[in-house]
């Protein structure tokens, strides 16, 4: 029998500067805080929560996390929305493009006050 995984329950990230972090994720995404300590806040939606810990950040340990969009109009506002708050992403000039060499979906990438790189993606199938 092999285990069958569901929906991501959580993942934690160490960050330099807690109350930032937080800051920018509530300000960037569709999260509120879902409970809080001196050293760690869970940051959540009804698809996610992430948990940021006060510690030294090591984005290199995970090349990257994808979050889904329903739609390249969704990702095309968020391209907007990241820009508009002075979020660099990566490729300038060509942000949204396919996820791997040959992919159908389409996706962009950027990186978060502590270095830990993100995409946000469109699933295209066929």
């Amino acid at each position: 029998m092999k285990i069958h995984l569901g929906t991501v329950g959580h993942f934690g990230l160490a960050v330099r500067d807690l109350h930032a972090s937080a800051q920018w994720w509530r300000r960037l995404f569709d999260l509120e805080t879902m409970f809080e300590g001196n050293d760690y806040v869970g940051l959540t939606n009804e698809n996610v929560t992430i948990v940021l810990f006060i510690g030294e950040p090591h984005p290199e340990t995970i090349e990257h996390m994808s979050f889904h969009l329903p739609t390249m109009a969704a990702l095309e506002d968020a391209l907007a929305w990241l820009k508009s708050h002075g979020v660099q992403v990566e490729d300038p000039g060509d942000e949204i493009g396919p996820e791997a060499k040959g992919s159908k979906n389409m996706g962009l990438w950027f990186r978060d006050r502590d270095g830990y790189r993100w995409e946000l993606s469109v699933l295209r199938r066929r």
